[in-house]
């Protein structure tokens, strides 16, 4: 059994991204013990990402894990491992509104290049790690379509560079913590 995601594994879904952001955040909490801590972490506790998620996607309640999150609408499930999940979402995640058409599969997903909007890949999973750990390992895709797609990704790239880094500082700080009780 496969208990890591590796590039290979997301090429699959998204091989040529316009962004990729990844992060790794070790733990001397045994891998398990890890992946059962990051899949109880609510958004409501990683403070600020928590509310920007919220704040991107309109209607989540702030009490949902980011377990539960990754698998309900917008997002669909691509693969899940024992220590693994990847899911994705489509459409023009630059608006305030929630225009995230639901996908019906996998397939559909794989499929998904219209125009105007993007197409994303989650990837969270853990490893192994020398140190005998765990590491929390969480990797983003991002593609657009077409020149209104490209348009818009470019008005949220600001934001993405200026907090990406909260899903290590918040979410997988918290996960952490957690787990190393």
């Amino acid at each position: 059994m496969i208990l890591e995601v590796d590039r290979a594994d997301l090429d699959t879904w998204l091989p040529d991204p316009d962004i990729c952001v990844s992060h790794r955040r070790a733990s001397s909490a045994p891998p398990q013990q890890l992946w059962e801590a990051a899949r109880t972490v609510r958004l409501s506790e990683t403070r600020l990402l928590g509310r920007l998620i919220r704040w991107r996607i309109p209607g989540v309640p702030a009490a949902t894990s980011f377990d539960a999150l990754f698998r309900e609408q917008p997002f669909v499930v691509l693969g899940e491992e024992e220590r693994a999940l990847v899911c994705g979402l489509v459409g023009r995640i630059w608006t305030l509104r929630r225009d995230y058409p639901a996908l019906a599969d996998l397939g559909e997903f794989r499929a998904w290049t219209k125009t105007g909007t993007a197409k994303v890949v989650f990837a969270n999973w853990v490893e192994d790690d020398p140190s005998g750990g765990g590491a929390l390992r969480s990797e983003t895709r991002v593609e657009s379509f077409g020149v209104q797609g490209h348009v818009g990704l470019t008005s949220v790239r600001p934001l993405i560079r200026a907090f990406n880094q909260l899903v290590w500082s918040d979410a997988m700080a918290t996960a952490a913590r957690r787990a190393e009780r």
